[in-house]
């Protein structure tokens, strides 16, 4: 029998920092698709899990960090075709209560964390982004036209 082609869903975390404003945390993918390119903290939703509660989940599993409020902002649809997947992306944005925090528990699956503002992130060149990070960002210009409202 022949696999069924599947959408997954993934979550992505927009973590805000107050001593930074306009700067989002981003990390380097490494041993997955996307490997080597600027990715938001996230992963992939589970079975019954709320948005809120991966973002959570994801967010400290991979940083260390917690959320005090999120929101969900943007959807992105994320067609890899050079790795025969796609995903529908779901974008939460939030503030982390307590940045000293931030650590790398995954080092398998990143490479580090680093804060970068919007701007600057709009100037990496395409190749070295994530697909779900590129189509935020092309459709998105600036930060504050994610900030829920």
């Amino acid at each position: 029998w022949a696999q069924t082609q599947v959408v997954k869903v993934g979550v992505a975390v927009l973590v805000l920092n107050k001593e930074k404003p306009e700067h989002v945390l981003v990390g380097v993918r490494k041993g997955s698709h996307g490997a080597g390119k600027l990715a938001l903290p996230g992963g992939h939703l589970e079975f019954g899990e709320s948005f809120e509660e991966c973002s959570k989940r994801e967010l400290m599993e991979e940083t260390g960090l917690e959320l005090e409020s999120v929101s969900t902002v943007s959807v992105t649809n994320d067609v890899m075709t050079s790795e025969n997947k796609h995903y529908v992306t779901v974008f939460l944005m939030g503030v982390a209560s307590d940045l000293s925090k931030l650590e790398l528990k995954e080092p398998n699956k990143c490479e580090e964390w680093k804060w970068i503002s919007w701007t600057d992130l709009s100037k990496v060149p395409e190749d070295k982004l994530f697909i779900p990070l590129l189509n935020l960002l092309k459709a998105n210009p600036s930060l504050s036209s994610l900030t829920p409202k």
